[in-house]
């Protein structure tokens, strides 16, 4: 039994410090590297992929909608042409710079307001389907476990994979707790370690109201820029490789 474990990386900026990639590098088997849009720098993305290649670990790209000062945080209504170029610049990008560090973009997800849009909303998740196909319709596509697009993706050819949030509450109806919502953020690494165990055994999770939601997950991500992340990374790591569970890229288990 394997699953892939995942986080958010490249996402510092200047002098503006966004979590501690060297040592989660050394925790997770992918990495969702920012492509400039929402956070990173070209020099400190260029570090996070050399890093990762150092480390073997899978790379993605972090794509997300122009929003810096809102982190990507923020919806936005773009047009079709506008969003389809955005993604593929993005993309682009960031292919250059892993072959510069030794490496490759083998999926894209999606970051922050533009992943969780998508997830129900038809006509975004088209521009970013049609984007990803454009570069390489061999690249893979991280999606929301459950969600809408999945379904859509894998109908356009695309290599699906469906994701859990370690560090994340779910509602009852398997989406995540908005942000600015209670119970939004989890902080108890060995709270955290328990439920991506049930999550990776059982296929479930249990939602802020109690209920037990079925989230059929190939990846679990544990957000990069959290207070704790390596330390709950770790834990998760620790936890489910102790039950039998082998951590592996999604990609190297195809």
């Amino acid at each position: 039994m394997n699953i892939d474990l995942n986080s958010d990386l490249g996402e510092s900026f200047g002098a503006w410090r966004m979590g501690d990639d060297a040592a989660m590098l050394a925790v997770v088997s992918s990495a969702n590297v920012a492509c400039g849009f929402h956070a990173g720098d070209p020099a400190g993305i260029l570090q996070t992929l050399r890093s990762a290649a150092a480390q073997g670990v899978c790379i993605g790209a972090h794509v997300s909608y122009p929003d810096l000062v809102g982190f990507g945080r923020r919806n936005m209504d773009m047009a079709s042409a506008d969003l389809q170029a955005s993604v593929i610049y993005q993309i682009g990008a960031l292919q250059g710079l892993a072959t510069a560090a030794g490496t490759r973009v083998r999926y894209v997800k999606p970051h922050g307001a533009l992943y969780n849009f998508i997830a129900h909303d038809a006509r975004q998740a088209a521009d970013v389907i049609a984007a990803v196909k454009a570069v390489d319709p061999s690249l893979g596509l991280v999606v929301l476990a459950g969600s809408a697009l999945a379904g859509w993706a894998r109908e356009a050819g695309l290599r699906t994979i469906e994701e859990a949030f370690a560090d994340r509450g779910y509602r009852a109806d398997g989406s995540l707790v908005p942000r600015n919502q209670p119970g939004a953020v989890l902080h108890d690494p060995e709270a955290v370690a328990a439920r991506m165990l049930q999550l990776a055994r059982d296929g479930t999770v249990t939602a802020v109201d109690g209920s037990v939601v079925r989230v059929a997950a190939d990846s679990i991500c544990v957000h990069g820029d959290s207070p704790g992340a390596v330390t709950m990374a770790q834990r998760v790591r620790e936890r489910l490789t102790a039950d039998g569970i082998t951590i592996r890229s999604f990609m190297d288990a195809a």
